[in-house]
């Protein structure tokens, strides 16, 4: 099944966490240049984000899927003391084959993907197919975009 992840850094050394944590998943089909992103929400203070898109082929459903994410984040040192706060890893299903899915812990697709920037930019340069037509007029934040991991 193809799925899509967003993953984010902003915290320690952000490429390094991200390369780990593509280097630890299954079934990578592409992975987006990177992108250096402000933060959205969140505390005033926080150092840029580093956000790259992985399109996976996997057998896991997005219940499996979102435990890979957390072992992520968890392996990666992730504290989530405060919401949208900085963090060392953020890894978050934005697409899903077996979506869309509506429940409180896990919605597919994710529910503010369209409107983000950062979700967006790499989003199309892997999966064109899933940017809507008009997401760069309507997506907030700036980016820019740095090359490859």
């Amino acid at each position: 099944m193809r799925a899509l992840l967003g993953l984010g850094s902003n915290l320690g050394d952000r490429r390094a966490y991200l390369r780990e944590a593509v280097g630890s998943l299954k079934g990578v089909v592409a992975v987006s240049p990177v992108y250096e992103t402000e933060p959205v929400g969140g505390p005033d203070g926080q150092g840029p984000y580093l956000n790259i898109v992985v399109e996976l082929d996997t057998d896991l459903d997005p219940r499996a899927l979102l435990g890979v994410c957390h072992r992520l984040e968890a392996a990666a040192g992730r504290v989530r003391d405060e919401r949208w706060g900085p963090r060392t890893l953020d890894v978050d299903i934005l697409w899903h084959e077996a979506g869309p899915i509506d429940e409180p812990d896990l919605q597919i697709p994710h529910p503010r993907m369209y409107e983000r920037r950062f979700v967006m930019a790499p989003l199309a340069d892997i999966a064109p197919d899933l940017a809507p037509d008009g997401w760069a007029e309507r997506a907030e934040g700036r980016v820019a975009r740095l090359g490859w991991l």
